[in-house]
């Protein structure tokens, strides 16, 4: 993990409304991204998710997307984006996302009861975002097989006290307008 601890120690830090945020590739697209840190990521993610049986795997628009494209071309597990727009799909599920800077409606197409999932995502911070996912999961009727975040930002988030284990692949602190790394393995 030495390109991903790099490039957050790396990181550009700005402040949204008194949110402090890390600027990076994997969760803002910002700078490039590489493919060595993007291949470096895919292959700690595949050691490290249950993936046994999985049917698909489940990510939020945007940034999920990339991440979980590589893990599907190198496990062909096809991929459900949860998009911000709505479709009026059959089916078609909507789940409220509120983050550390934004709320978004959010719709599931193409889950179904019985489907088991892997949910991807870029960052762990405030935990809005997965868990408005693992609720909507769960009112489907969906087996979540693993949740797993690139990056765990320190600090309460609204997945603490429920019984949704989020494996993370690096846990850092924002301290002093740096990233500092918390824990370079990361949970789970």
């Amino acid at each position: 993990m030495d390109r991903l601890k790099q490039s957050l120690l790396d990181a550009p830090i700005i402040e949204k409304d008194g949110y402090h945020y890390f600027v990076h590739p994997i969760s803002d697209g910002v700078p490039m991204l590489e493919p060595e840190l993007l291949r470096e990521i895919v292959i700690r993610i595949i050691r490290k998710a249950e993936l046994d049986e999985v049917d698909k795997i489940v990510t939020p628009a945007a940034m999920g997307i990339h991440i979980s494209t590589a893990v599907s071309l190198m496990t062909d597990i096809p991929i459900v984006v949860i998009r911000k727009r709505e479709y009026g799909l059959p089916g078609e599920v909507a789940l409220s996302q509120q983050t550390g800077y934004s709320e978004n409606e959010m719709y599931i197409n193409d889950v179904h009861e019985g489907d088991r999932v892997l949910v991807l995502d870029d960052v762990l911070s405030t935990g809005g975002t997965l868990r408005a996912i693992t609720d909507a999961l769960e009112h489907i009727g969906a087996d979540v097989a693993d949740v797993v975040a690139v990056i765990k930002k320190a600090g309460p988030n609204e997945l603490d006290d429920t019984d949704t284990n989020v494996k993370t692949l690096i846990n850092v602190d924002v301290q002093d307008g740096d990233v500092v790394i918390a824990d370079a393995e990361g949970d789970g």
